[in-house]
């Protein structure tokens, strides 16, 4: 497996002019010629459809959704992150930068983060152009609010619902290239195998989801950009059709799967509250600019927030971190959070939650401004929970959120397998072993509006692809292996919903695999799954049949590819003998439990290769250099 990342050599601050500049290019009237397959339709999917199509290429365009704005990038809630330093507090390009980096703390490439930087501020006035009505000062210039893990205000937010703002930005972007007949987009299609020919990404193959229909499909170069895997743990802040699929099963066809194990814990969302829940709701991180996380100073303390005087509160982390307070980065608050709860601390009924107090921003700022600024999500709040936010503080906890694993690419983006592109966070690009908040949305956009549109040009000049159908026997093939493993899977006919076999997964991953990880916990979570496989595939129940809409099947295959997937994740948790951002092994930790890492021997990418069925898969290691940022213990206080 060549992990050649194809880094520019030069100076950090020119390395993506002068590659822009370097890379071959194909004429407009050729353009017309490259058929592209793109999969998915969140921020990096929708805007590199769009991209390709302005650009001329032919691009046919697949979600599993009925349209392509539910994707989940909708869900993203606090902002967008770029250096545009309208508060003149001091950011810059190389500050985002530096943030990035050590936020991922050192385990992200220096070269895509400093680009992703650079980019950023060409991302704001896209989305501008575009409508994407984002908050505004009263002069009418756009506002900055603050985020974890900067001491800056870069933020650009439009209330809790800058996702689904961004979105519909690049939704109608890909509707007007629709409309101009250059994408042709499939809805209710799901991924189910990559085609590879000769090494080459050929085509895809995909299930009508409406009527059980299996078909190839050909092209010069695949995108994919189908998000996340964080449904592995089941109850997730995710979707719940967010899955592996897509990306798992091009790790089958030989691309290299990038650290599995980094998983983002968000540290502000609604308590779990029962045992047949099938989801979590995130509280934006945004809320950690006016709201103070607290807990009672004493064990066990049962009053209600409002009868517990200020002296009896712990602002744990104001106390712990002073200098950054409510806004540390994501895997510290929450590592605090479950600090707090363990120490018998915790709050509300199940005692492992704590508090997020407005109080003080309603008293110091009335309650107009803060409605101004959060309300959808103090009324989602209250919709869930039945507790008015303005008056009683809001209960949290840690979540599985974000993933930073994903397929290894290189600086163009492009997998070990040619002609395959990984978009987003279907990639494991840019965000190390922890994510910053505000900055997934920024990495989808840049990647999908201002970076493929060249990477992938400069892959089509050079690459010299015979024309083919798809009557390609290598197509044929895949269609074969997905309708056998369709008719596997309704022919077992067993007792057990797939819900219980994932239930049953996500509480192993979460047990030995989560917040807290230990080679003792590894070991055995990697014990159980390979057993909770075995019984799937003799006694999972997936009634009905392939010729109808059946999501029971759906289900089925998405699950299937998880009990394989988390038993990647544990091995490469197990394999990773220190602890950082979000992978936290409790052997590895400073004396003040703080994540302890192991430069020396771990400041690599783990990459992941597949090996068959059966045979474990083989490490390798893209080594990771730091030439422009200085290596040190991440600090927040």
């Amino acid at each position: 497996m060549d992990l050649n990342a194809k880094i520019p050599d030069g100076p950090i601050e020119g390395k993506w002019d002068r590659h822009r500049f370097e890379m071959k290019l194909v004429n407009p009237a050729n353009k017309r010629k490259y058929n592209i397959l793109v999969v998915g339709t969140g921020l990096a999917g929708a805007s590199a459809a769009a991209s390709l199509a302005e650009l001329g290429y032919n691009v046919d365009c697949f979600c599993f959704q009925d349209s392509p704005r539910r994707a989940h990038s909708i869900a993203a809630q606090g902002g967008i992150n770029a250096a545009k330093n309208y508060q003149n507090d001091g950011d810059s390009i190389y500050r985002l930068f530096y943030d990035t980096v050590k936020g991922g703390d050192f385990r992200a490439r220096e070269a895509n983060v400093y680009r992703l930087a650079q980019i950023s501020v060409n991302i704001i006035d896209q989305c501008v152009a575009q409508g994407v009505p984002f908050a505004r000062e009263y002069g009418g210039l756009l506002s900055n609010r603050s985020f974890g893990g900067a001491q800056v205000s870069r933020t650009f937010y439009a209330r809790g619902q800058t996702g689904q703002q961004l979105l519909l930005g690049a939704y109608q972007a890909l509707e007007r290239q629709i409309g101009a007949g250059k994408v042709k987009m499939y809805p209710r299609h799901e991924m189910l195998d990559l085609v590879v020919i000769d090494g080459v990404a050929r085509g895809i193959i995909t299930r009508n989801l409406v009527t059980g229909e299996t078909r190839g499909w050909v092209g010069d170069a695949v995108v994919l950009a189908t998000g996340g895997y964080g449904n592995v743990f089941y109850l997730s802040t995710n979707a719940k059709g967010s899955n592996v699929t897509a990306t798992f099963r091009a790790y089958k066809r030989g691309a290299g799967f990038g650290n599995p194990c980094f998983t983002q814990i968000h540290p502000t969302c609604i308590p779990v509250s029962g045992d047949y829940q099938s989801k979590l709701t995130l509280m934006s991180e945004s809320l950690r600019n006016d709201g103070r996380v607290w807990v009672p100073k004493q064990k066990g303390d049962a009053r209600r927030p409002e009868q517990i005087p200020e002296e009896e509160r712990d602002y744990y982390l104001e106390r712990r971190y002073p200098s950054f307070g409510n806004l540390v980065p994501r895997d510290v608050a929450s590592r605090a959070a479950k600090a707090v709860c363990d120490e018998g601390r915790g709050v509300g009924p199940s005692k492992m939650a704590v508090y997020l107090d407005f109080g003080d921003a309603v008293r110091r700022l009335g309650q107009n401004v803060v409605a101004d600024r959060y309300g959808n999500l103090f009324e989602m709040y209250e919709r869930i929970t039945g507790e008015d936010p303005y008056k009683t503080p809001m209960r949290i906890f840690p979540a599985v959120h974000y993933t930073m694993g994903g397929l290894w690419v290189d600086y163009n983006l492009m997998s070990t397998i040619p002609g395959l592109h990984v978009l987003g966070e279907a990639n494991f690009s840019d965000h190390g072993a922890n994510r910053l908040g505000a900055s997934a949305l920024m990495q989808g956009l840049a990647d999908g509006y201002f970076i493929i549109p060249y990477t992938i040009g400069n892959y089509l000049a050079q690459a010299k692809l015979p024309k083919i159908g798809v009557e390609h026997p290598e197509v044929q093939r895949c269609l074969a292996g997905v309708r056998a493993q369709t008719t596997r899977l309704l022919g077992i006919k067993g007792r057990t919903t797939v819900d219980e076999f994932h239930r049953e997964l996500g509480l192993v991953m979460w047990d030995y695999c989560g917040m807290g990880r230990t080679a003792e916990g590894l070991k055995t979570a990697l014990q159980r799954i390979p057993e909770i496989r075995a019984r799937f595939w003799s006694d999972v129940a997936v009634p009905g049949n392939n010729e109808e809409l059946n999501p029971w099947l759906e289900k089925a295959g998405r699950v299937a590819d998880f009990l394989e997937f988390g038993e990647l994740m544990c091995l490469d948790a197990l394999e990773r003998n220190e602890s950082c951002g979000g992978h936290f092994r409790e052997e590895y930790q400073t004396p003040d439990g703080e994540a302890l890492r192991d430069d020396a021997n771990y400041s690599y990418a783990a990459v992941w290769e597949y090996t068959g069925e059966g045979s474990a898969p083989r490490l390798h290691k893209e080594p990771l250099e730091f030439k422009n940022v200085k290596l040190a213990t991440r600090s927040y206080a």
